[in-house]
């Protein structure tokens, strides 16, 4: 089966940076009277910063932007299980904590980075930096300014689709603050300074390139596309400002790469021109809309565009369609593979959910897909983002229930004559009604059911497993073993690499699956 695509924190992979950092912006001219200012005079910075080649030292740059750079601190209230071995017993109580065994409080702190954008006390940083990444509940949060002054901050705005976040601290005097600049000019190998907070430690600066431009991690979000960077992004350094050498804030620090936790020179920032307009509208209290179709998505790999018999990376396939959403009133369908929305290419640096997302609800239009191998086009008027609390508990496909499973007692363990053995590498039987209902599908389901499976198949790699019920095969219908030998005959006699399987496991929706054959 597929790999389910979820966010992650600070584990193996796109870690979204727990770092707690991640967010930029530029110093700029014109504060008041004995505010500090940050110059971004594009004559002086040439001055700073030559404009070809590596400038000489950042020492300039940095002392002019490090003073709208700030730490961020939030106390937090955590529910977590309790760990006394004696709960529930008599003897709970020598041990402390809650003799009933329950959930209990705990007092927790984190630390992240931001920024100030105003000279009057609005600052950026990251959502979960503010939210104690979901896990807790925030009491109090703190602005600490690099002179060692002390705020403390109310939460003006926060969206968590962007993981943006707004605050507001009250000085008795104007703040330095910077701006956001143009991250669509930013291009791969400009040089950026990153400032924030990791681990604690306070203001600290670190220096890179940007590596890639429009990255994405393949996290499936709507706002998966980063700049890619490898100057040192690490715990604490969420919310943080990612600056060109204008000393403008093209990125805000969020997320990174890491087997190990800490920086390997693979970091992630939210772009300015994804972040500047949802701040802007968090400032003022506005909230954010976005546009949604009802659709569970996922990329064409080469597996997908081999089965599918269409060129890479174009395009993403559809898996599955929320019933009453707008796709499904405009007439989208599971095993569609969506090409263009509003005339504008779906491809990895500009995906669906990006592109459906930036659509404002109630706007029509035209969707280019391929269906079935043949090209067509459907009109759908977009509808309004659900909250992403709305989101996780959202199922397109209710679970079936659980039953006995034991199917196979006196089925036959082979039919046909081992093509699909030898191609897909699983032998499979006939769905029967009795089967069916012993694996929990639903009455009527046709399909053939998986007996074995070869571990070192790609089919076993996949993932699939004794009881998977196949139900269809590059879109045709497969209730017999012939007419799966019949598709993978017919799929090697067009010269494809591989076949595209639709694929119902107990209590899960069906989804579709290429395999590779052999």
């Amino acid at each position: 089966m597929t790999k389910d695509v979820k966010p992650v924190r600070y584990v193996y992979g796109i870690t979204s940076a727990l770092l707690l950092g991640g967010a930029a912006l530029t110093l700029v001219t014109g504060l008041p009277a004995g505010a500090q200012v940050a110059q971004n005079d594009a004559q002086q910075m040439q001055a700073v910063v030559p404009r070809a080649g590596a400038p000489a030292s950042f020492a300039d740059l940095t002392q002019q932007l490090q003073p709208a750079v700030v730490n961020i601190s939030t106390r937090q209230k955590i529910r977590v299980a309790n760990a006394n071995p004696f709960a529930g017993t008599p003897f709970a109580d020598l041990f402390g904590g809650d003799g009933g065994g329950g959930p209990q409080t705990r007092e927790a702190q984190s630390l992240g980075s931001g920024f100030i954008i105003s000279a009057d006390g609005f600052v950026v940083t990251n959502n979960h930096v503010i939210t104690a990444d979901g896990k807790g509940e925030v009491e109090s949060i703190t602005v600490n300014m690099p002179d060692g002054t002390e705020y403390p901050a109310k939460l003006v705005g926060r969206d968590a689709a962007s993981d943006l976040a707004v605050l507001k601290v009250s000085a008795p005097k104007a703040l330095p603050f910077v701006r956001f600049g143009d991250s669509r000019t930013a291009r791969v190998g400009d040089w950026v300074i990153a400032i924030g907070n990791p681990f604690g430690l306070g203001g600290t600066v670190t220096s890179g390139i940007i590596s890639a431009v429009y990255r994405a991690t393949g996290s499936g979000s709507a706002y998966d596309r980063y700049l890619q960077t490898d100057a040192a992004i690490n715990r604490g350094n969420s919310g943080g400002p990612m600056f060109d050498m204008k000393g403008q804030v093209i990125g805000i620090n969020n997320a990174i790469f890491s087997p190990t936790g800490g920086s390997v020179g693979i970091g992630f920032a939210i772009p300015a021109e994804v972040a500047a307009p949802i701040v802007a509208k968090l400032q003022k209290g506005q909230a954010i809309e976005r546009g949604y179709l009802g659709v569970r998505i996922q990329p064409i790999n080469e597996d997908l565009a081999d089965s599918l018999g269409i060129p890479h990376n174009r395009g993403e396939f559809v898996q599955a369609v929320e019933p009453t959403g707008a796709a499904a009133k405009a007439g989208l369908q599971a095993g569609d593979v969506v090409l263009k929305v509003g005339g504008k290419d779906v491809s990895p640096d500009q995906t669906l959910s990006f592109l459906v997302a930036n659509t404002a609800p109630g706007t029509r239009v035209p969707i280019e897909l391929i269906r079935k191998g043949q090209r067509l086009t459907v009109n759908a008027v977009v509808a309004k983002r659900p909250s992403e609390e709305e989101l996780a508990q959202q199922s397109f496909d209710p679970a079936q229930p659980d039953r006995p499973e034991d199917p196979f007692n006196q089925a036959p363990k082979k039919q046909g004559a081992g093509v699909v053995e030898q191609s897909l590498g699983f032998s499979a039987i006939p769905l029967t009604p009795a089967i069916a209902r012993q694996l929990g599908a639903a009455d009527g389901t046709q399909g053939v059911v998986i007996t074995v499976v070869d571990g070192s198949s790609d089919a076993g790699q996949k993932g699939l497993q004794r009881g998977d019920i196949i139900l269809s095969a590059n879109y045709t219908a497969t209730s017999t073993i012939a007419q799966l030998e019949a598709i993978v005959k017919s799929a090697k006699a067009q010269n494809r690499a591989a076949v595209l399987l639709r694929v119902q496991r107990r209590g899960q929706p069906a989804q579709y699956l290429p395999v590779r054959l052999r």
